[in-house]
């Protein structure tokens, strides 16, 4: 505040060192054109003064500007400033007075010229400084015109002016110079308010935007604004640092001339990340662009800010490959659990069977045992197999509703025949979409299995299908015990199974497979003991 305060008192003071300037000015230019032409124009004239006399009276009153200009030079405060203003004004109060006197008195041409101080002092100083003027200039002009008349006698009966007369032109004057004293200083001080405040509306404007500059240049991030042509009209510290250029090389250029990744993205682009080289090393960029606008909304260029993410990428590769070797070792645990109790049971088959103590009945039942684990184990190894490396894709365009409908005469001939589930179908008009349909039907088959092992005796299996929003969604809702708050987090988990005999594959495979389709699998409990419904939101992709 303090700062900002020695601002504006600084800038009062060359305000009004300005307005001194330019009455010192005024008053050369005055002198010259009036002085001039009255002296031209009255030569002839046998009353007008002398030429030397006249002459030398101009040449005083240039010389007495020149000596404002020398001194004004020496005024460094604002005290000075006013009293030297008032000095001025009091000065040219009297000179006026002797050049009225001279010319004629009540006769003269120049009475207007105490106006022109009165006027001068309400812009240079104040409107009490211009009562002021009008006060003295009204004494002083009062005392010529008495002396006038009862002291040159002469002068007042060659003019054929009346004491009425004398006394009318010294009140008419005197109504003047305090008309024009109101006047004057009503609008100089108007003037004086409207230029205060636009000051400091110009120092708000400044301490602004040295704040907005002191805030973009102490930014981590590079920050450039450019023009409608793309080219880079600022650059601050960060963004030399950043990018090893200085401000020189940077001004001017496109953007694309200091991150090459731009050249082939099209406008409008918002955020964007590419690499550099910069400092000698190769620097991975993310920028973000917005729209700079002036104070009508009409877009000027644009701001960019951007950031160097060399570290963070290599932070987020080095956290990825030790998630991925955590995923690893933490699958592989999994693995060796799941094939660990087939294999238990296959070896102690086979021991048994080896020790050729069993019966046959018994021997059988063992060899069953044993085709059984091996299934298992078969099982186990092909669906972990399509859940770590699926396989590629194949477009094809096909009738979803047809695949569905196949899928539930599938189900209806499986183990909800036995469980006596009802399996129900709410398939909306045709709708055909382009994706794998043999994946998709894995995706199907395994929510669908998974919501009839989870429905108990007489319960239902409601699948539905629904177009919106650009996308296709494939609900299975059943009437099951539903899924646990504890157990909804982990469903989707390699080898997590809340049933006997389960691989925990199933619902892993299906989120694998819809993912690579640009879908997901979204899951929502029914409520308390009612069932679950699971939706495969799947993208409409041109065939």
């Amino acid at each position: 505040m303090e700062f900002s305060g020695h601002i504006a008192a600084k800038g009062m003071f060359e305000d009004a060192l300005k307005r001194l300037k330019v009455l010192i000015f005024a008053r050369a230019v005055v002198v010259s054109f009036f002085l001039g032409s009255y002296y031209i124009f009255r030569i002839g004239d046998v009353t007008f003064l002398s030429p030397a006399v006249f002459s030398s009276f101009i040449v005083s009153l240039y010389a007495l500007t020149i000596i404002y200009a020398v001194l004004l030079r020496r005024v460094k405060t604002q005290a000075r400033l006013t009293v030297f203003a008032y000095i001025q004004i009091v000065i040219d109060i009297f000179t006026e007075t002797v050049l009225v006197s001279l010319t004629g008195g009540i006769a003269s041409w120049f009475s207007f010229t105490y106006l022109l101080s009165i006027i001068a002092a309400s812009i240079v100083l104040s409107r009490r400084a211009s009562y002021y003027t009008a006060s003295l200039s009204s004494v002083l002009y009062g005392l010529i015109i008495e002396f006038q008349f009862y002291y040159r006698p002469a002068s007042v009966a060659e003019g054929g002016f009346s004491e009425t007369a004398y006394i009318y032109n010294v009140f008419a004057h005197m109504v003047a110079f305090f008309l024009v004293a109101f006047l004057s200083g009503h609008l100089s001080e108007r003037l004086h308010i409207v230029t205060e405040a636009l000051q400091r509306k110009e120092m708000f404007i400044d301490d602004l935007r040295a704040l907005s500059k002191d805030i973009v240049e102490s930014m981590p991030s590079g920050v450039f604004t450019t023009n409608l042509d793309w080219g880079i009209v600022t650059f601050n510290t960060a963004a030399q640092k950043i990018t090893g250029l200085g401000l020189a090389d940077a001004i001017g250029k496109k953007p694309h001339d200091i991150f090459p990744f731009l050249k082939n993205i099209e406008e409008p682009f918002h955020r964007v990340e590419g690499e550099i080289t910069g400092r000698g090393q190769t620097l991975y960029i993310g920028i973000r662009f917005s729209n700079l606008r002036d104070s009508e909304g009409k877009r000027i260029g644009m701001l960019g800010i951007f950031q160097d993410l060399t570290q963070l990428k290599a932070m987020e590769t080095e956290m990825r490959k030790k998630e991925k070797w955590a995923f690893i070792g933490e699958l592989s645990a999994l693995i060796a659990h799941e094939l660990r109790n087939p294999l238990a049971s296959l070896k102690a088959s086979v021991e048994m069977l080896l020790e050729k103590k069993v019966s046959n009945q018994h021997a059988d039942q063992l060899m069953k045992i044993a085709l059984s684990e091996m299934d298992r184990l078969n099982g186990i190894v092909t669906d972990f197999l399509l859940y770590a490396k699926p396989q590629q894709m194949r477009k094809d365009f096909f009738d979803l509703n047809r695949s569905l409908k196949d899928l539930a005469m599938l189900l209806c001939g499986s183990e909800s025949v036995n469980k006596n589930i009802k399996i129900s179908e709410d398939l909306q008009g045709e709708l055909f979409m382009t994706g794998d349909s043999k994946q998709l039907q894995q995706v199907f088959w395994n929510l669908g299995t998974n919501a009839i092992d989870a429905v108990s005796e007489g319960g239902e299996l409601i699948i539905s299908t629904e177009k919106k929003d650009g996308s296709i969604e494939v609900v299975f809702a059943d009437t099951g015990k539903g899924i646990s708050k504890d157990d909804m987090d982990n469903i989707f988990y390699p080898f997590f199974t809340t049933k006997e005999g389960g691989t925990g594959l199933g619902l892993a495979i299906a989120q694998r497979i819809t993912e690579a389709h640009g879908g997901k699998i979204k899951v929502e409990p029914n409520g308390a003991g009612a069932g679950t419904t699971f939706r495969v939101v799947l993208p409409v992709l041109d065939a």
